[in-house]
């Protein structure tokens, strides 16, 4: 499902390193969603609001800044990471800041805690980018999207190690910065797998990275935007996924808050309720990843706006009409089937669009437009709750829109492969 033949992983999937391979960026999918789970999601939002008294504009403004600072550096990051021989070192390291501050949350006051959470988002983000565009070397075109599917499902596994971790903290009496700090732990472990198993073909034309190559990277930045103007569908695509992706990112990030502020479930239930949305995300991301094969990303990703546009419509209606609390157990499961789903079709449709040789580039773009989303969606939501006082359901049909224009946006791309020159291949 890559955009050229030529893209091949360093190993066939099917021999034992290169299921070792397959199996240790999967684990970082794990991994991450552990931190994405308690971190971005469900218990540093409820530490913020619940526990040091503060608004969903604080933990918004904080989210949208961390968004805000990768937005502007996702490019130079992308640039960087086709200048070196490979990526996994530079996936280390920003990982491993990420869990060194992420075990630091909750230790000092609110204020502190929320610049810290700036940085340790900040890296965590940096890495999805060296991820993301690790995804060519583990598979081939006639599995992306079943490697793909496979690390969204067997990812949302962390959110399930990630809800447990707080469920048994709780229940012990413990705190949150208990959570946080076991949160950064299991984070470094399962990524350690990806770190030691992925085996990168090294670039025949690296450069290194070193003053001359952040040089270089500024000017292949530039280079970058002058050669999207080349690639219209991928530029549609970009301009798409920031409105579908301000939509789920957004949701994601607000889902405790929400349950627990305008349902009324309790803590208990609210983590029960995201483990059935979990488990749907499990089967969601490998289920997808099998349609992603069959009928294409971009077929795959209009199913999951619309699944997405029925979650939105009945977690506003539910609370705006007074529906029956019990009826926001429906929205688990949908949530969790288009959530998985968005990420399976999401990279290998990018994959589709890009040049092989510009792929760390142009995937700094893609984290770009995902990190722009990621800005407006939380400021979004803090004016419509706090700044205009309209409330929380207003919000979530906020987000309904966004789905809608994203779903406008993107129906003339086409995702048949394409026929890559030699220019722009990977050179051997």
């Amino acid at each position: 499902m890559a955009a050229a033949p030529a893209v091949a992983p360093v190993v066939a999937v099917g021999t034992a390193i290169g299921r070792r391979s397959v199996a240790g960026w999967v684990l970082y999918d794990l991994a991450n969603t552990i931190f994405s789970i308690n971190i971005l999601s469900n218990y540093f939002p409820l530490w913020v609001v619940d526990d040091e008294g503060g608004r969903d504009a604080d933990f918004a403004i904080a989210n949208s800044v961390a968004m805000a600072l990768m937005f502007f550096s996702a490019p130079l990051i992308g640039a960087l990471s086709d200048q070196a021989r490979r990526r996994v070192p530079l996936l280390a390291g920003t990982t491993l800041v990420a869990c060194a501050l992420t075990a630091l949350l909750g230790t000092g006051g609110l204020a502190t805690s929320l610049v810290i959470f700036v940085v340790a988002n900040y890296f965590f983000q940096a890495g999805l980018i060296f991820y993301d565009a690790l995804l060519p070397t583990v598979s081939t075109e006639e599995n992306r999207g079943r490697v793909g599917g496979l690390g969204v499902g067997i990812g949302y596994v962390g959110s399930l190690i990630g809800l447990g971790i707080g469920l048994a903290v709780e229940a012990a009496g413990g705190g949150k910065p208990l959570i946080f700090m076991l949160t950064a732990l299991l984070f470094a472990l399962f990524a350690i797998p990806c770190f030691l198993w992925v085996r990168e073909r090294p670039r025949a034309d690296a450069a290194g990275l070193n003053r001359a190559a952040a040089r270089r990277a500024f000017a292949d930045v530039q280079e970058t935007l002058r050669r999207l103007r080349g690639y219209p569908d991928l530029r549609r695509f970009l301009i798409g996924r920031v409105f579908y992706a301000d939509a789920a990112n957004t949701l994601i990030a607000f889902m405790g808050i929400y349950a627990t502020k305008e349902i009324g479930f309790s803590d208990t239930r609210k983590d029960i309720l995201l483990l059935v949305g979990i488990v749907a995300a499990v089967g969601g991301g490998l289920l997808w990843g099998r349609v992603v094969d069959r009928i294409g990303p971009k077929r795959t990703l209009y199913r999951v706006l619309v699944t997405w546009a029925v979650v939105l419509a009945l977690t506003s209606g539910i609370a705006f009409l007074d529906l029956p609390q019990a009826l926001f157990w429906l929205v688990a499961p949908l949530m969790g089937i288009a959530l998985g789903g968005t990420w399976a079709a999401d990279r290998p449709f990018m994959l589709r669009l890009s040049p092989p040789r510009h792929l760390g580039q142009f995937y700094g773009l893609y984290a770009m437009a995902g990190r722009f989303a990621a800005i407006i969606g939380p400021l979004l939501w803090a004016l419509i709750v706090n700044g205009l006082d309209l409330g929380r359901p207003a919000a979530v049909l906020s987000l309904l829109v966004m789905v809608a224009i994203a779903a406008v946006i993107l129906r003339p791309v086409a995702d048949a492969r394409r026929a890559w020159t030699a220019e722009e291949l990977v050179p051997e």
